[in-house]
């Protein structure tokens, strides 16, 4: 998963402001996410000696497991902040702090490279996916995962609109792309490598516990920035939150889009 580079001031509460850590948040996206990325990494033929690379790391859940998975090989965690990493986690595990927009790795050098909730962010995530193949070993696979997100106007609630459309905005402001997760698929063919599946994982109020926990910490942290940009009320905010939890609150908001492909033998 991405980070950012610092910690920084949050809301304590839906509208109040405070310090709060983004690692619960962290760790909140990983106990949702690790159990799909683990099953499409396990669907792979993983040797004990594959050399894997992990870029936007995050709290490390993946990298750590990977280490375990592959006990004769490598893991290279990468992240642009690499604090909440540890590198004496394992024997075959190393950290590296570094920009993936643009760093480099050895060319076909890789078994596998995943990238998890990280290209979206990023100003051309086409070239960074170019470049990620290339760091492929012949036959080995890179695994991409990031979210598009379905038009908040369709949202199952009235508030829903209103609060997803604002979020949706505010993080386009802050550069992220909010529908290149549909393009996946296509941009993996398009960087020479050959697609080979293709998972959809629905997030949103309701569609787990893990999914109302995690929207109600991101709401506790950012809520009040929408609410001073005038993208939601003080009121439509506090509406949303109450309704985590309640089925009549239930909405599917984004898609995690799980792509997958192997680079040719040859």
């Amino acid at each position: 998963m991405a980070s950012g580079t610092s910690q920084q001031s949050y809301s304590t509460g839906s509208l109040t402001r405070g310090t709060f850590s983004p690692l619960d948040q962290i760790r909140l996206f990983e106990r949702k996410y690790d159990p799909v990325t683990r099953a499409v990494v396990e669907a792979l033929p993983v040797e004990p000696a594959w050399r894997c690379l992990e870029l936007g790391a995050g709290a490390g859940s993946m990298s750590y497991w990977l280490a375990e998975r592959v006990p004769q090989g490598q893991v290279l965690a990468v992240d642009i902040d690499v604090s909440r990493l540890d590198a004496e986690h394992a024997a075959n595990l190393t950290v590296r702090q570094a920009d993936i927009v643009a760093a480099e790795f050895e060319e076909g050098a890789y078994d596998l490279v995943l990238a998890r909730a990280v290209l979206e962010h990023l100003p051309d995530p086409d070239a960074v996916l170019r470049r990620a193949a290339r760091w492929l070993a012949p036959g080995g696979w890179l695994v991409v995962e990031d979210f598009y997100y379905l038009p908040a106007e369709h949202a199952a609630t009235a508030v829903g609109r209103t609060l997803v459309g604002g979020y949706v905005r505010r993080m386009q402001e802050q550069g992220a792309d909010m529908g290149w997760a549909r393009h996946l698929p296509a941009a993996l063919a398009r960087a020479g490598l050959e697609p080979a599946g293709l998972r959809l994982t629905p997030a949103g109020p309701g569609q787990s516990a893990a999914d109302d926990e995690l929207i109600g910490l991101r709401l506790k942290q950012e809520g009040h920035a929408l609410v001073d940009n005038g993208m939601v009320t003080a009121d439509e905010l506090a509406e949303f939150m109450d309704l985590l939890g309640r089925p009549e609150g239930r909405d599917m908001t984004t898609l995690m889009v799980s792509a997958w492909a192997r680079r040719p033998q040859g």
